[in-house]
């Protein structure tokens, strides 16, 4: 059955990311971007992107801090559909914007596990997407600038 086939496609493709992910050189931090709200499923992967490659907020989540505005910062970024004051943002569970506006303390969230959860609502629409990345550590970049190619 193709239903069943493309399920278990699917499901080894998001196993083999996901193994990449926890595989990643120099990582502390296993980063999970889930947008959602969005107007098409292009603009909660475009948002998740921006995200995942905001080298600010990757650095800051290795330091743990829950900065929320970087998020913001990012989304701002793209061209996709939404209203700045109805963003929303949680970070491990913690809603920590509302309305494009803080809402609960920053001091609530637990970033000392590895896997880190960004929720992004862009309340314009019923798509969503998830984006993996990682953390920005000072090991990645020894990693990376130590040898020559």
């Amino acid at each position: 059955e193709l239903a069943e086939f493309t399920g278990l496609l699917s499901g080894a493709c998001a196993d083999l990311a996901r193994q990449l992910q926890q595989d990643a050189e120099g990582a502390s931090k296993a980063i999970a971007i889930e947008v959602t709200g969005a107007a098409s499923e292009t603009d909660a992967v475009t948002v998740g992107r921006a995200i995942a490659r905001c080298s600010l907020l990757k650095c800051a989540l290795h330091g743990e801090d829950p900065n929320w505005g970087r998020v913001l910062a990012a989304v701002g970024t793209t061209s996709a559909v939404f209203e700045p004051d109805q963003l929303h943002v949680a970070i491990n569970g913690v809603w920590v914007c509302r309305g494009g506006f803080a809402a609960a303390d920053r001091a609530e969230v637990d970033l000392k596990p590895r896997d880190v959860t960004i929720t992004v609502d862009l309340s314009a629409g019923q798509h969503a997407a998830t984006v993996l990345t990682t953390d920005l550590t000072a090991e990645y970049v020894y990693e990376n600038s130590a040898y020559s190619t």
